[in-house]
């Protein structure tokens, strides 16, 4: 039996595109003991996997050659460990394959829930980001303004409707006016800002005329120079990501560095999802019982087949997926 891999075949040097990417089958891992063989079900597709191209970052470089890694829900079908038996899903990392092996010392066991993919949306990745993000690094007040960059992805929409539940006011920025009437009328954004409008500075004095007292920043860049120019102070920054950076070789950065956090004593922090795993039970607590009550909507972007992989990726960074991409490689278990 074979097994599809999809590898980089070649390091892009600017615009990633899906000949960077080639399919190829391979013969079927086989588990070591204390490993297991895991059937990939969905995968996660993040802005960040563009940044591991780049060189190493909170994670080691990937090369031309290498199987495209990646965050995955997937179903135990074999296993060499006690820890784990065939037919339980966990999450793993793993790559763009159909099947793969990995030590089960290294898989989360995942709860049962009604709909799987919401272990990779709300109450996975793109919600413990958020979560984790906004309370820990941001630490909210009612009443507040919240700013969020990439409101329509899959971690903003979760930011800002996690900052109304708590009470405060929500302002999104968000690409093109169709993307930001459904950031507010799906999440209940207060306002919603178009950066590919001409005069993103006037923009944001009128939807934030009193300041703003946490920025949740996914994008860098422009936006984030921009954005900074109307915290109050003592405000915070959480920086999540720098999606316009990370598809390009002409890397630009805020230019109102150190001095506007300096003159205004901000806090600026940067995080990964793991740093707040500790705290991962009280997020999913409160996840579960903003969605009972309707006050988080879940949103999923699900791409069909382990082949659309590269273009999912592609089309993520130049912002064509409402609520949390991912790609589907084989059915939920039965």
């Amino acid at each position: 039996m074979q097994n599809r891999q999809i590898i980089i075949d070649t390091l892009p040097t600017g615009t990633l595109k899906t000949d960077h990417y080639r399919m190829m089958e391979t013969d079927m891992p086989q588990p070591a003991e204390g490993e297991v063989l895991l059937r990939v079900i969905l995968m996660s597709i993040d802005a960040a996997n563009r940044s591991w191209m780049k060189g190493a970052t909170y994670r080691t470089a990937v090369n031309a050659g290498d199987p495209m890694p990646t965050y995955a829900i997937c179903e135990v079908v074999e296993s060499h460990s006690s820890s784990l038996t065939k037919g339980e899903i966990v999450a793993a990392e793993a790559t763009w394959s159909d099947y793969i092996t990995a030590p089960a010392r290294t898989c989360q066991k995942l709860p049962k829930v009604a709909q799987l993919s919401h272990l990779m949306s709300v109450y996975g990745i793109a919600g413990k980001t958020a979560f984790h993000g906004l309370i820990s690094i941001g630490e909210p007040m009612p009443g507040e303004t919240v700013l969020v960059s990439a409101a329509a992805g899959s971690v903003g929409g979760y930011v800002g409707q996690i900052a109304k539940a708590m009470g405060c006011r929500v302002v999104g920025i968000a690409g093109g006016s169709e993307k930001c009437k459904w950031v507010q009328e799906e999440f209940g954004f207060d306002a919603c800002i178009d950066y590919r409008a001409p005069k993103l500075s006037k923009a944001l004095a009128q939807a934030c005329p009193d300041g703003v007292d946490i920025y949740f920043d996914n994008v860098g860049g422009k936006i984030l120079e921009s954005s900074l120019n109307f915290m109050n102070e003592r405000g915070r920054v959480v920086c999540c990501g720098a999606i316009s950076q990370y598809d390009t070789d002409d890397v630009m950065g805020p230019r109102n560095l150190p001095g506007i956090v300096v003159v205004k004593r901000l806090k600026m922090q940067g995080f990964i999802v793991m740093d707040f795993a500790h705290n991962d039970a009280k997020c999913l607590r409160a996840m579960k019982h903003w969605v009972a009550n309707g006050q988080i909507k879940v949103a999923e972007d699900i791409v069909e087949g382990l082949e659309n992989a590269p273009q999912a990726l592609i089309g993520l960074l130049n912002g064509d997926n409402k609520g949390k991409r991912m790609v589907r490689v084989s059915l939920d278990p039965s």
